[in-house]
This record gives structure tokens, sequence and C-alpha cells, in this order.
């Protein structure tokens, strides 16, 4: 798998969400808006080709981002 780079803040966010985290939990901990952090999850799950949320923790945890 091509090695993909997300952005410090999208690895945070879906590191958090994979932990089981929702997007206002998250929010809350990183002293950001619930849509910012929905934003950076959609961007990182886009680089990464992912479907939708679960999909692109998946993707981030098999090559290495997260």
């Amino acid at each position: 798998m091509t090695r993909v780079r997300l952005s410090p803040r999208q690895r945070q966010c879906l590191a958090l969400a994979g932990a089981g985290k929702t997007s206002k939990q998250i929010a809350a901990s990183l002293d950001l808006s619930q849509r910012t952090v929905d934003e950076y999850i959609e961007a990182g799950g886009k680089r990464l080709g992912a479907r939708n949320r679960v999909h692109a923790v998946a993707m981030a945890l098999a090559c290495g981002e997260i």
C-alpha cells in the first residue's frame, strides 16, 4: 500500500475516532468545533480513499498513519 501523508490534525482526529470517541467528544478534547473535526476526518478519509468514517480509521491503521 502506498504511504499516504495525513496532516497531524487529521491523524489525531482519526486516532481519537478509532478509540471510539464521537466528533463532539473529539472537538471538546482538542478545543475545536464539531464541524472542524468532521472536516478533518472527511479530508483524511478522502486522502486515504475511504468510503466512510469507519473505513477511514481502518485504512489509517492499515497504512500506519495512526
